[in-house]
């Protein structure tokens, strides 16, 4: 199996030096570093991931806090006066 790895046909692609790629090229022409099969697009569709932030149950829950806070601030500060 040795001996069939170093009668391959070579990648071809030039390094940063200037030389040949000295690695065995797929049936592409160019080695697994330099135009190996791409995995492709990710499996389904993940940036329709929905995080839940813009509902309108979570608009109204924050909404609902935030009268709560205002609600409690008033009840603070006129409890403070006196």
């Amino acid at each position: 199996m040795l001996l069939d790895m170093r009668r391959a046909k070579r990648c071809g692609a030039r390094t940063r030096s200037g030389k040949p790629c000295q690695s065995p090229a797929m049936a592409n022409g160019r080695c697994r570093m330099h135009g190996g099969p791409s995995p492709g697009a990710p499996k389904g569709n993940r940036n329709a991931f929905k995080h839940g932030r813009c509902s309108a149950e979570a608009i109204r829950r924050r909404a609902d806090f935030a009268e709560l806070i205002r609600a409690s601030r008033k009840l603070l500060s006129i409890t403070h006066e006196r």
